[in-house]
C-alpha cells in the first residue's frame, strides 16, 4: 500500500504520546480513530484536543478552518475493533513492555484489513520481535515519533529484515506528510539511532547522580551551559516519564540478564513513589501546574 492510499489511521495508546500522533495525524489530513483501555486517559486525550486546537487559533498559528477540520478528523474510542478494523495503518504506542505489544499486535492482525500496515512507535523495541505475532510481517515497522511529538519534527522509520520497502517508503511518505522529517534506519539497532546516543549522556548522568559526584540540577546545568543541549538529562526524563526510563531499563535487564542494564537505584525509588516526571507533577523537579 503506498501513501497516497493511506487514509484512515489508528493510534492505539492515548497516552500523552499516542494523543500527540494521533493529532497530527488529524491536522495532515487524516481520518483517526485514537483508542485505550483506560477510559480516564481517553477522556484527558480528547480534553487535550478540544484544549489545544482553539489555544492555536487563538494565537494565530492555525486557522478556525483547519481546526475545525483537525477536530473532525479525530475520534476516540475505547473499544480497540471499532477504532482499527478500517484502519490503513496502525500505530502503536503503548508502554515499552516486549509481551503488551506482542499481544496488541496479534490482536491487530485479527482485526485489520490485509492491506493495513502495523507500525510501533517503541522507542527501543525493534518490530523483528514483535512482527512474527502477525501474518503480516513485510507490513510490521518501527516508525518513532518524539516527545512532544505535535512539536518534534523527527521520525525514525527503522527496516526489519522482515519488512518491505513499500512499506518504509509509505512511513517515510506518511511522516512528511505528516510534517515530519523521516530517517530511514536500514537496519535494526536497540535504541535506533537517538536514543542510543541519548542513552550514553543519559546513564553517565544517572551514574554521577548516584555516585554522589553532583546533583541532578548542577548536572543539567553543565549539560545544557557547556554541550548546548536545550536540556539536561533530568529535565528529559521528567518529560518523556520516568516510567518509561524504568521500563525500558527492566525490558533490556529481564532480556539479557545483565545486571549492568538493572534500573538505578534512583529511578527504582521515582517509579515505586510514582514520582515520574511532568505526567504526575512531580519527578526530578516539581510540577505545581500539574
Amino acid at each position: 500500500m503506498g501513501a497516497e492510499e493511506i487514509k484512515n489511521i489508528c493510534v492505539v495508546g492515548a497516552g500523552n504520546m499516542g494523543h500527540q500522533i494521533a493529532l497530527s495525524a488529524a491536522l495532515a489530513g487524516y481520518k483517526v480513530r485514537c483508542t485505550d483501555v483506560n477510559r480516564e486517559v481517553l477522556q484527558k486525550a480528547e480534553q487535550f484536543v478540544t484544549t489545544y486546537l482553539p489555544e492555536k487559533v487563538a494565537k494565530g498559528k492555525l486557522t478556525q478552518d483547519a481546526a475545525d477540520a483537525a477536530r473532525a478528523n479525530v475520534m476516540f474510542s475505547s473499544d480497540l475493533r471499532e477504532a482499527a478494523e478500517n484502519a490503513d495503518l496502525v500505530i502503536e504506542a503503548v508502554i515499552e513492555k516486549l509481551e503488551l505489544k506482542r499481544s496488541l499486535f496479534k490482536q491487530l492482525d485479527s482485526i485489520c484489513l490485509p492491506h493495513t500496515i502495523l507500525a510501533t512507535n517503541s522507542s527501543y523495541i525493534v518490530s523483528s520481535k514483535i512482527a512474527d505475532v502477525t501474518s503480516r510481517t513485510e507490513k510490521v515497522c518501527n516508525m518513532h515519533f518524539f516527545n512532544p511529538a505535535l512539536v518534534m519534527k523527527l521520525v525514525e522509520v527503522v527496516k526489519g529484515t522482515h519488512t518491505s520497502e513499500k512499506t518504509t517508503k509509505t512511513l517515510m511518505d506518511v511522516s512528511l506528510r505528516m510534517g515530519k522529517t523521516p530517517v530511514l534506519l536500514q537496519h535494526e539497532i536497540y535504541g535506533f539511532l537517538v536514543n542510543r546516543m541519548l542513552a550514553a549522556i543519559k546513564n553517565e548522568a544517572i551514574y554521577l547522580l548516584d555516585m554522589g559526584i553532583a546533583g541532578h540540577e548542577d548536572i543539567d546545568k553543565a549539560v545544557t551551559l557547556a554541550l548546548g543541549y536545550p536540556m539536561g538529562p533530568f529535565r528529559l526524563m521528567d518529560l518523556t516519564g520516568i516510567d518509561l526510563t524504568y521500563f525500558v531499563a527492566m525490558e533490556r535487564y529481564q532480556e539479557s540478564g545483565d545486571p549492568i542494564y538493572r534500573p538505578s537505584p534512583v529511578i527504582v525509588e521515582k517509579f515505586i513513589k510514582n514520582e515520574w516526571g511532568r505526567k504526575t507533577g512531580k519527578g526530578f523537579y516539581e510540577y505545581p501546574e500539574h
